[in-house]
């Protein structure tokens, strides 16, 4: 930094973030901090003053800071998206937006705090586990800059929700956030939310056509990189993409230099100092980035005289018009090395470029800057590495190049994107020897040329696959499956097709994948007839989707296994919402009908449904003409085990976050590293649960003694010798929806609330029926709520992989691509 003068920062500790505001985003805190910093400020000296200040060292330690950085000004309006900082070099991305946007004068962070773990392995009251990188035992997993973040509505709906348990997955609000008393009885103390309005906006959100940018020069020679990794992807399995680590900015490569940006003096000031006579470069790639980045930070402009696998000769544009500056390169055949043969500089010419662009950052030296972040974070967002190329570069480039760099970084990380194709016949080879019974089935289609079937080459199609620890898993689970599709971002489109179940603990568990061209009936088809056959045959399954037709299509089908009574269909009330929201406007509205799906019993369904009634009976007519039993959980006849939607976003922000954004090669293999990390740490958990001696899912625990607390006021009346039958009368309301006296059945497992039979575990009311009769109220809970149930969906761990050099040999087409897939 230039200046080392002192400045503040709020740094907020209590609040959450708000995304979709008019600048975007926002925390809420409405008490931060402030802490003065400066330029030398470490992030551990930035940790110490906010525990300090607070009054919490020894008691909480700092996660991670989020930092609010500006993306963009627009007549004297900041937009803002949401930073990671878990480092020095993350903090310097701070120190340079503050010198980049000087309209922000006051930095803005937001302190995740969690509980300090104790040595002997035990916690503090609501510790927080760290995320463990799969292939690592060390690093820990961090959040991407894009945080998604539930907004509590006015007056939330509650059940219990596929919750994620990955700690740092969706759900993990940063701060606290205060719930305000709900309308239903029994809440369980988690998965809270479900319902709430706001829907989770993922991470990476691209759009599927890049518009054209003619300032790239496509054709231009492309600078290697320095990374690990060859072309063809050859690294066992990709690492956790769930942190951005800029500490890899520092990283020295694989042949033993600094990935360079221009020419560097004793300080490591890059792009500032003048090239030397007799300078040496690894290759010409190398040498040309820091021709360029020289360029660009002197802010002129040169042009190429002459380039070839020989020679490179650059001359500044004014050359001839007062300016002599001029580079020749050639290669030294004898150790392979590039040299400055001749250099005649500085520039004696003014640097007049005002534009926002350089003509020389183009997306070769662009993915050269962005690949350790990409390396350390596949999912990184290009707002945030366009922001930080601006705040590197001093250029802001247009988002097109950046998107174009980023797919060039993943490529030298994770493998060609072409080439990834042909290396999944292989790796089902391969994943089968590991595993026996996995199971992955291949589609391609025919390639014609000229008219001709094309032997030698195939199309990739389709793909289905899962593992077996997945299908044993599935036999433990609840007896549901939610499915959705989301879209690949990576160089060619496509969707990855997910179905999803749930331990008795609220832990979410992908248990099948497909990769497909689109959703379209066919592809449902092919997806859920092998979901079927392979994973979820068991009678009477509840299948939890959207409404779209595709899905429609293949669950009706004759010989599809999914119609009742062998399987029945709910939708995802978030989707259903999202729908109703397209023809009526207004927050209120959509939360009467989330209410009124969430409702347990119907007299409380009809008291939501009146009130949006009266709002626009064109509201109700819209929603009757959906089936009851498709949408609403008091017609759902327990199905559902209270859970409203289909968790895609949980699931690929905490378990499979980044793997849209890889080659297809690298995408199959995240998911078995990923799994086999989720494996191991949910199965310690519950096996440390069993040998404590609980009986119960901490989930379950939780919400019975959430339920107690309301139970020690109820007056309960025995109708019946067989202790089963029972009236519960309120003596205080636990709520602002009551009906004052319940009828509860132990033996029915029923009570006139709903959640009994909507749980399947004791609500509020039974609880106080069991403690008047003194029976115990853990024969009235499902199976799938003991912590043994919860141990044998993560007893069957995963093999470690064997070496792609040991995969066996494939002998068929080359796959390749679909062209009119490339994006």
């Amino acid at each position: 930094m230039a200046s080392e003068e002192s400045f503040g920062v709020l740094v907020h500790h209590r609040g959450s973030i708000k995304t979709k505001t008019r600048s975007g985003v926002k925390f809420t805190d409405k008490d931060p901090l402030c802490i003065v910093v400066k330029p030398t400020t470490s992030y551990d000296d930035l940790v110490r003053s906010v525990l300090m200040k607070l009054g919490l060292e020894g008691a909480k330690r700092v996660k991670k800071f989020f930092y609010r950085i500006p993306i963009t000004v627009l007549q004297d309006t900041v937009k803002y998206d949401c930073f990671t900082i878990g480092s020095d070099e993350d903090l310097q991305v701070m120190f340079l937006c503050r010198r980049q946007f000087p309209e922000v004068r006051t930095p803005e962070l937001l302190a995740k705090l969690v509980d300090v773990v104790s040595s002997s392995g035990g916690s503090n009251r609501n510790a927080t586990t760290e995320a463990v990188a799969a292939g690592s035992s060390s690093r820990p997993a961090v959040a991407s800059s894009s945080v998604p973040v539930y907004e509590p509505a006015v007056e939330p709906v509650a059940s219990p929700s596929f919750a994620v348990d990955l700690n740092d997955g969706v759900g993990d609000v940063v701060g606290s956030v205060d719930i305000l008393p709900n309308a239903l009885q029994g809440v369980p103390p988690v998965g809270v939310g479900d319902g709430v309005l706001g829907d989770v906006e993922e991470d990476d959100v691209e759009p599927d056509m890049i518009e054209d940018d003619s300032g790239d020069e496509v054709g231009a020679t492309e600078p290697a990189l320095v990374v690990g990794g060859s072309s063809s992807g050859t690294q066992q399995y990709p690492p956790h993409f769930s942190s951005l680590d800029l500490d890899a900015m520092r990283q020295e490569g694989v042949s033993g230099h600094s990935v360079g940006f221009g020419a560097r003096d004793a300080e490591g000031t890059a792009g500032l100092t003048e090239f030397q006579v007799g300078q040496q470069f690894q290759d010409k790639d190398e040498a040309l980035l820091s021709v360029k980045t020289y360029s660009i930070r002197r802010r002129v402009q040169y042009k190429v005289v002459e380039s070839d696998h020989r020679r490179y000769v650059g001359k500044c544009s004014e050359f001839g018009n007062g300016c002599t500056w001029l580079i020749r390169l050639s290669l030294w055949k004898r150790k392979g090395i590039w040299e400055v043969k001749q250099y005649n500089g500085p520039h004696t010419c003014l640097a007049t470029s005002i534009s926002s662009d350089h003509r020389s950052l183009d997306y070769h030296v662009i993915s050269a800057f962005v690949m350790p972040m990409v390396r350390a974070d596949a999912s990184v967002s290009i707002k945030v590495l366009l922001n930080a190329t601006a705040a590197h570069f001093g250029f802001r480039p247009t988002y097109r190049r950046v998107w174009m760099a980023k797919q060039k970084a993943i490529a030298l990380v994770y493998g060609d994107w072409d080439e990834s194709y042909n290396e999944l016949p292989r790796w089902v080879l391969g994943v089968q020897l590991t595993m026996p019974g996995t199971v992955a089935i291949l589609r391609t289609s025919p390639v014609r040329v000229s008219g001709q079937v094309d032997e030698s080459q195939a199309f990739f199609h389709r793909l289905f696959w899962t593992f077996p620890p997945l299908i044993q898993a599935f036999l433990h689970c609840k007896p549901l499956v939610s499915i959705d599709g989301t879209h690949l971002y990576g160089k060619y489109g496509g969707t990855l097709l997910i179905a999803i179940a749930q331990d008795g603990n609220s832990n979410i568990l992908p248990v099948a994948f497909a990769l497909v061209e689109g959703e379209n009936a066919e592809s449902w088809s092919f997806f859920l007839s092998h979901l079927r056959q392979h994973v979820t045959p068991q009678p009477g399954l509840l299948v939890i989707s959207d409404r779209h037709n595709g899905i429609k299509a293949a669950l009706e089908a004759p010989d599809g296994g999914w119609l009742p009574p062998s399987a029945y269909r709910a939708f995802c009330i978030r989707h259903v919402a999202a729908n109703f929201s397209l023809t009526f406007k207004g927050k209120d509205a959509r939360r009467l009908l989330v209410n009124a799906a969430y409702a347990k019993t119907e007299v409380e369904f009809d008291y939501w449904f009146d009130i949006l009634r009266s709002e626009d009976p064109a509201m109700c007519e819209w929603a009757n003409r959906i089936d009851y039993s498709l949408w609403t959980q008091h017609r759902d006849e327990g199905r559902r085990f209270g859970h409203m939607t289909t968790n895609i976003s949980e699931c690929v922000n905490s378990i499979l976050k980044g793997v849209r954004n890889l080659p297809v090669c690298s995408l199959v293999k995240a998911t078995y590293g990923r799994l086999a990390e989720l494996f191991v740490r949910k199965g310690r958990e519950a096996e440390a649960q069993m040998g404590t001696g609980q009986q119960f899912s901490q989930y379950l625990v939780k919400c019975i003694e959430a339920n107690l607390k309301n139970s020690r006021c109820f007056t309960v009346t025995l109708y019946d010798r067989d202790n089963s039958e029972f009236t519960v009368a309120e003596t205080t309301p636990t709520g602002s929806f009551s009906l004052g006296t319940y009828r509860v059945s132990l033996a029915s497992q029923t009570c006139d609330c709903g959640y009994f039979q909507a749980l399947h575990f004791p609500c509020q009311h039974a609880l106080a029926c069991c403690a008047y009769s003194r029976v115990t109220w853990s024969s009235y809970v499902h199976s799938v709520y003991q912590i043994s149930s919860v141990f044998r969906v993560y007893q069957m761990g995963f093999t470690p992989p064997i070496p792609e050099g040991f995969w066996p040999p494939y002998d068929g087409p080359t796959v390749i691509p679909d062209p009119a897939k490339r994006r």
